[in-house]
């Protein structure tokens, strides 16, 4: 099964959502009520399902949704007039008023892609996550970072290098 996270601005949205999900045998990783919350939440799996909504208090889910990792998709909630509009590629999505079996089917669906694809679900080890944080201490150490900050810095270094996170960490803990 998937890691799955919930990710919506008003807590009891997202608390709703994660319930309907279990309710409906469905495992849910994490919930979480902002973009920096939930990328910091998925870097410690491998890969996974964000389901969102359209907006949260500090990013849209094209933020988020470019920020995540390559063994993320993502499942975007939002209104007809919001899914009108061409979002990023590999978004999928269900529009509102929501329809329960449409939300399962499709999340049952990206699992099933998940599998296919070779996109397993792993937890980062002890080891992988003590290097990402040993880097992130040091990036706010030298450089007055936030750990959100350090974090991103790191995380974007990687997409952009396409190195893994675990890779960036070593490599600015190297050079530190």
């Amino acid at each position: 099964m998937s890691n799955v996270v919930v990710v919506f601005p008003k807590p009891e949205d997202a608390k709703s959502i994660r319930n309907l999900l279990v309710r409906n045998g469905i495992q849910v990783a994490g919930v979480c009520t902002t973009g920096s919350q939930a990328l910091s939440y998925i870097d410690g799996l491998a890969s996974g399902i964000v389901v969102c909504g359209y907006r949260f208090r500090d990013m849209l889910y094209t933020e988020l949704k470019s920020q995540m990792g390559p063994g993320f998709d993502m499942l975007l909630l939002a209104s007809q007039r919001v899914l009108a509009e061409k979002g990023p590629d590999g978004v999928m999505a269900v529009g509102m008023p929501l329809k329960v079996h449409e939300l399962i089917d499709t999340i049952n669906m990206m699992e099933g892609a998940l599998r296919k694809s070779g996109k397993r679900s792993r937890q980062r080890s002890p080891r992988e996550k003590a290097v990402i944080e040993k880097a992130k201490r040091l990036l706010m150490e030298r450089n007055h970072m936030s750990e959100e900050e350090a974090h991103r810095y790191v995380q974007k270094c990687s997409m952009d290098n396409g190195y893994s996170m675990v890779e960036t960490a070593e490599m600015i803990i190297s050079l530190m």
